[in-house]
């Protein structure tokens, strides 16, 4: 059986969790039985400056341990980075793009010019969701929610949903300790969009 391993790289800026979301993500899923790599890109982080961070599962060990240059999934936390460097470079021509963004899919693939209909464009309203939900403009913790569902959707790899979410609630427990209310807050925006987000 082939040795199928998941590669996914997170674009965001400073102060939007984007390397947060990968450890939490990775971790998350490594509580559903796959084997996992979380990491960021090393260099400096400026609040609003560019930040890259990356992911592989697999349901079998992964012995690669370099830097991932042709992911199968970029999820993106503000588009506004698409104008200040090129994220959509090395992205597989099937691969997936996960944007936050109001925006339907079939408009974000006109502005990007996507002419390759293999690849896939989903958006969620990530930003909305936690500003609703978590009172901060934090769109790193609903962008989980929505990258299970893409991976679901296409059958890429079986990620049980409710154990993802309890091994979330985990991690939330520890960092918000004591504030359930922020805790409830963030998991519902998990949930959310998992429903909310939408593909072409």
């Amino acid at each position: 059986m082939k040795e199928k391993i998941l590669e996914i790289r997170w674009h965001g800026r400073g102060g939007q969790g984007a390397r947060l979301a990968a450890l939490f993500f990775g971790e998350a899923v490594m509580s559903t039985g796959k084997y996992i790599q979380a990491f960021p890109e090393f260099g400096p982080e400026r609040m609003g400056a560019p930040v890259v961070a990356y992911n592989r599962i697999s349901d079998f060990p992964i012995r690669n341990h370099s830097g991932i240059k042709n992911p199968d999934i970029l999820v993106i936390l503000d588009p506004t980075l698409f104008s200040a460097c090129d994220v959509l470079t090395g992205l597989r021509d099937d691969g997936i793009i996960l944007i936050n963004t109001a925006e339907t899919p079939d408009l974000v693939r006109e502005k990007l010019g996507l002419q390759n209909k293999r690849n896939k464009v989903w958006t969620v309203d990530a930003s909305q969701i936690s500003l609703s939900l978590i009172k901060r403009d934090i769109p790193n913790t609903p962008m989980l929610g929505a990258l299970v569902k893409v991976i679901n959707h296409y059958q890429l790899l079986e990620i049980e949903f409710s154990s993802v979410l309890n091994s979330l609630r985990g991690k939330f427990s520890q960092k918000f300790r004591g504030k359930e209310e922020l805790i409830e807050g963030n998991l519902s925006s998990v949930r959310r969009a998992y429903e909310e987000v939408r593909g072409s």
